[in-house]
């Protein structure tokens, strides 16, 4: 095949997509749930944590959470025009086309974009999901005519998967290889097109209609169970938030703007911190011993804990992790990788604490 670059089913000049004038709940209004809106953050840090799985009761704000955060981080800077979203500064992470313009000689020119939440249906076919390649085209023109998928738009954003636990497990499977590797692969009839496809995988259910199989859920990097709130004071302030927020956005936002803004300016501070965070071999060596004594299989957990514990290091400003950042982060991150049976009750979270005492003590003044 001579001709290699890759075109949409429409005109490549008007891949933009339109600026949409939509109103998002402040992640600083979202009242309780901390461990919920702790591991999307650390997850929004360092993407390598492997995304999270939320399982809860309906309306405890898992998909507002999501689209909230994804609203308060900063704007990133795309190809001008590119399908994928590739970052320009990024040479080893460029889609066929951008890699074409480079070689050329051309410069990859830059917009900004706004970081992106794509959600994914139930119903949604393996095409969708990957993009589908026009084979007549392909054939008969010696054109490759792509159709991209959610992966595609999803890149350097968020994929959220609303009743992850009722999505066919051969999708699962093909998202995680996806958000783990950083590429999506579509081949077709010996034609083939990559694309970079980094993006954080969350994925949300009610454990009363299943739950997901271990093998799948040890894949994703934490897991929180979220429950109503209880607190009287709480649900009182979450429904006068709500309403406030539904009947006038604009003064709602006018109150919130001063804690959006110091969260923006957190977030900045901790994604240029993050991968400068040092975890000492102490640490790692404990981390490697709870895992042990835990019984965890494989080397996901250890991993995971010391993502997860690097970026919370970096969220409070520190330079260095230390003890009582892998205790936060411990539970979320092994919880569901002590589960070897499917039909077992996830109650284990006891079970780590002890453990998490006896390898990192409190200490106490």
């Amino acid at each position: 095949m001579t001709a290699s670059r890759v075109l949409p089913k429409n005109n490549r000049k008007n891949t933009s997509p339109q600026k949409e004038v939509r109103s998002v709940y402040p992640f600083s209004a979202i009242v309780g749930q901390e461990d919920m809106k702790l591991a999307l953050l650390l997850n929004a840090l360092d993407s390598h944590i492997g995304g999270v799985v939320i399982m809860g009761h309906r309306g405890t704000g898992k998909s507002t959470a999501v689209r909230a955060l994804a609203d308060l981080l900063p704007s990133k800077n795309r190809v001008r025009g590119c399908l994928f979203n590739c970052d320009p500064d990024q040479e080893r992470e460029l889609c066929d086309n951008c890699k074409m313009d480079l070689q050329k000689g051309l410069t990859l020119e830059r917009e900004p974009f706004q970081v992106p939440v794509v959600e994914l249906p139930l119903g949604a076919t393996e095409d969708r999901v990957c993009g589908s390649l026009d084979l007549e085209k392909a054939l008969t023109q010696q054109i490759k005519v792509f159709e991209p998928g959610l992966l595609a738009r999803a890149h350097r954003g968020f994929l959220y998967i609303d009743e992850v636990n009722l999505l066919e497990d051969f999708l699962v499977d093909l998202l995680l290889d996806a958000a783990a590797s950083g590429w999506n692969q579509v081949e077709r009839e010996g034609i083939s097109v990559n694309h970079p496809a980094n993006f954080v995988l969350v994925g949300s259910g009610n454990p009363e209609e299943g739950e997901l199989r271990p093998q799948l859920l040890d894949r994703f990097g934490l897991f929180v169970r979220v429950t109503t709130v209880s607190n009287l004071d709480d649900r009182v302030k979450i429904v006068g938030n709500r309403d406030h927020f539904e009947r006038d956005p604009y003064t709602f936002f006018s109150k919130m703007n001063s804690a959006q803004k110091d969260l923006q300016k957190k977030l900045k501070r901790a994604l240029k911190r993050v991968t400068s965070v040092k975890v000492g071999q102490e640490v790692i060596r404990k981390i490697a011993e709870l895992c042990v004594r835990l019984q965890v299989d494989g080397h996901r957990g250890e991993l995971t804990i010391s993502r997860a514990a690097r970026a919370l290091a970096a969220w409070k400003g520190h330079e260095s992790v230390n003890e009582s950042d892998v205790r936060r982060v411990t539970v979320m991150s092994l919880q569901h990788r002590l589960r070897k049976d499917p039909l077992e009750q996830f109650e284990s979270s006891d079970q780590i604490k002890k453990i998490l005492d006896q390898v990192f003590p409190l200490v106490t003044k």
